[in-house]
């Protein structure tokens, strides 16, 4: 896919999201998208299979998504199981002023997260190469005032793992599909330490899939 075409998808695809992009954060959107595209064909990112129409859309777009929700000028987010840089990385990308952590276990992809950090200029972002487990420390976990993961299966096991988290300045972001309403409801039996405060329904601008953000906090 040429820039043009990129570009072209990127502005159409946020107008739903009410978010306006100048030239030089597309561009640096593009220089992750091409290198996703020629990192993924030597290591696992994302299928192989996939398309770049889907890339943008199922990928860009939908990390795009949680901006809504952040404040570039307070918010400190990091990003569980971060694998490609989604949403985490394509969020600082698209607001520079955003101060990140991507958390990701996998060496390889640690790898490239930092490569796209160097490729892009980014500051104000780290990337830690460890698991959510009770015995690891994370740098600056104290301050995180969002925490966010767009590939958890299990509601519950996520706000399990997000226990150190549980205070009243931050707040846990699961990025859902379409099914989020069943997964709720045999979650609620045992969200006995949060609060679901907000959910954000929205449509993917082509495919039309709906998406969920669901926003939880300490009790």
């Amino acid at each position: 896919m040429q820039r043009k075409q990129f570009g072209d998808l990127i502005v159409r695809g946020l107008e739903g999201f009410e978010l306006v992009l100048d030239n030089q954060r597309i561009d640096s959107l593009y220089a992750y998208f091409s290198e996703l595209k020629r990192w993924n064909a030597k290591i696992n990112l994302i299928s192989k299979e996939t398309s770049d129409e889907v890339i943008v859309e199922n990928h860009l777009i939908d990390s795009l998504s949680l901006l809504s929700l952040l404040d570039e000028q307070c918010d400190y987010l990091a990003d569980i199981g971060s694998g490609a840089g989604l949403p985490g990385l394509v969020c600082k990308i698209a607001r520079p002023n955003l101060r990140i952590s991507l958390i990701e276990p996998r060496l390889k992809r640690v790898s490239f997260l930092r490569h796209i950090i160097r490729t892009c200029r980014l500051t104000g972002i780290d990337v830690q190469a460890n698991r959510i487990a009770p015995d690891v420390l994370l740098r600056s976990q104290e301050e995180f005032t969002v925490v966010v993961s767009r590939a958890v299966t299990d509601i519950n096991q996520f706000l399990k793992m997000c226990d150190r988290f549980n205070r009243p300045s931050c707040r846990i972001i699961c990025m859902k599909g379409r099914r989020y309403t069943s997964e709720l409801r045999k979650a609620a039996p045992q969200l006995i330490n949060w609060n679901l405060v907000e959910t954000k329904s929205y449509y993917l601008p082509f495919s039309r899939a709906e998406r969920a953000l669901l926003v939880f906090q300490g009790r």
